[in-house]
């Protein structure tokens, strides 16, 4: 997916926090919904989001399914972005 699809996924409160929680390992998708005041399928769309945009791995075991993070997808946007930044010797 685009930097497009990854900042839309970014930009809601409620997919950072997925990531946020992601970041210390993987989880089920009822352990995420858990740390929510939300619906199960509201989570899924959230986690759907996340998926299509690459942030997350999907990774199925038996009957559940477990999401980590794409720390891939994330190094890029931020080496974009630092180089966006760029630094004083871009200025010349």
């Amino acid at each position: 997916m685009s930097f497009e699809g990854s900042f839309k996924a970014l930009s809601d409160p409620v997919r950072r926090k997925i990531l946020q929680l992601l970041k210390n390992g993987r989880l089920s998708a009822g352990d995420i919904a858990r740390h929510f005041n939300m619906t199960k399928a509201t989570i899924s769309y959230h986690l759907n989001i996340l998926k299509k945009a690459d942030l997350v791995f999907e990774e199925r075991e038996k009957n559940f399914i477990y999401y980590s993070l794409n720390t891939t997808i994330l190094e890029e946007i931020m080496t974009w972005l630092i180089d966006l930044k760029g630094g004083h010797d871009d200025e010349k």
